[in-house]
């Protein structure tokens, strides 16, 4: 029996696994616990170091997920499968201090009450100098001031990866949490809505020794659908809001094209109405590959069958744009709002459509 598990979400870590464990090893000495590496099927082969590192340590386990991608999806899993009392969270890239495991640790069992321990870089004693550069760390003061008043909370570092909890408290909050995105702990937190009890204690941010960041401007996107998403009660999900994004952007591409064509084609509404669908349809699909749907990105001749599929699961959503826009246009002879009312209304159709046969779960 483990009294802590220790979830490592991973995705192309496999030059960390081994110093991994080793500092694990370390930090924890007497401890009774377990790591399991939550793994999004990487093609480095990670997975099989923590196979071939658990041969020989019994507490040493990998979870690989084959067809879904995201730190939360997989932190909120591996959490799932322990059967231990408490459960930290902690990134495989070792930029997080391992040696607070045990402080965190003898916080909780000493407090019942005590529900959640939060690795701090904001407050007295903590530091993310190290690992952040200077516009890391703007952007990331930037989206934890945000995310504090978005969310109404009030732990200086929502935006931490490395937490302990209590597993009794996180299972009734484990079904409301989105899947999707990397901020986990700020979902918790928000569903949680001020009840559970929490700690901070500060750490330093260190520099990543090997493989590759995976923050990217798609992170800062479902970071703004998370907000969104709780914004909403959890009724909205982060895939939703991006994809609404998308098909904004998509709006605007439609308007410049039936623009275009209409200088060129004047008089030609409905054919240029038609191309603008057309076009806009295509830019959506590279759009939503690359950032709603990137856990289940289309590539090589994947990606052609997809943006065919699209075509096709999207037919009806684009005879219902077309059809729209043309009889807004009848009546009120506004062609941006009739272009604009066509395309909001074939949205919710694509949307249902292309999550059900274009980026189905594999």
């Amino acid at each position: 029996m483990y009294d802590l598990t220790v979830v490592i979400p991973t995705f192309n870590e496999c030059a960390n696994v081994a110093p991994m464990v080793d500092l694990l090893n370390k930090a924890l000495t007497g401890r009774a616990w377990e790591a399991v590496f939550v793994d999004d099927d990487s093609p480095d082969g990670t997975a099989d170091a923590v196979r071939a590192i658990g041969e020989a340590h019994a507490n040493i386990r990998v979870l690989q997920r084959t067809g879904r991608r995201g730190l939360a999806g997989a932190c909120i899993e591996g959490i799932l499968s322990s059967t231990a009392p408490f459960c930290a969270v902690i990134d495989a890239d070792l930029q997080h201090d391992e040696t607070r495991l045990p402080v965190m640790l003898d916080l909780l069992a000493q407090d019942p009450a005590l529900d959640l321990v939060v690795g701090s870089r904001k407050i007295e004693g903590g530091d993310a100098a190290q690992g952040f550069s200077a516009l890391r760390q703007w952007g990331s003061d930037l989206a934890t001031d945000l995310t504090r008043r978005a969310l109404r909370i009030t732990v200086s570092d929502p935006m931490s990866g490395f937490f302990m909890l209590r597993r009794a408290s996180f299972m009734p909050v484990a079904h409301g949490l989105q899947v999707a995105g990397f901020k986990i702990l700020a979902d918790m937190l928000a569903a949680a809505r001020g009840r559970w009890r929490v700690v901070e204690v500060p750490y330093g941010f260190r520099k990543r020794q090997f493989g590759a960041s995976k923050m990217d401007s798609a992170v800062a996107l479902e970071f703004l659908g998370l907000l969104v998403a709780r914004k909403t009660g959890g009724l909205v999900s982060i895939k939703f809001v991006l994809f609404g994004m998308v098909g904004l952007i998509g709006v605007f591409v439609q308007l410049a094209v039936v623009g275009v064509m209409l200088v060129l084609l004047p008089g030609q509404f409905t054919l240029a109405q038609t191309i603008g669908v057309v076009i806009a349809i295509a830019n959506n699909f590279l759009l939503n590959n690359l950032l709603t749907y990137r856990d289940r990105a289309l590539k090589g001749m994947a990606l052609i069958r997809g943006l065919a599929s699209f075509y096709s699961v999207c037919g009806f959503g684009a005879v219902l744009n077309v059809g729209l826009a043309r009889l807004v246009f009848s009546v009120l002879a506004i062609w941006p709002l009739a272009s604009a009312a066509g395309a909001v209304a074939g949205a919710a159709w694509n949307f249902v459509a292309s999550s059900l046969f274009t980026w189905r779960s594999r």
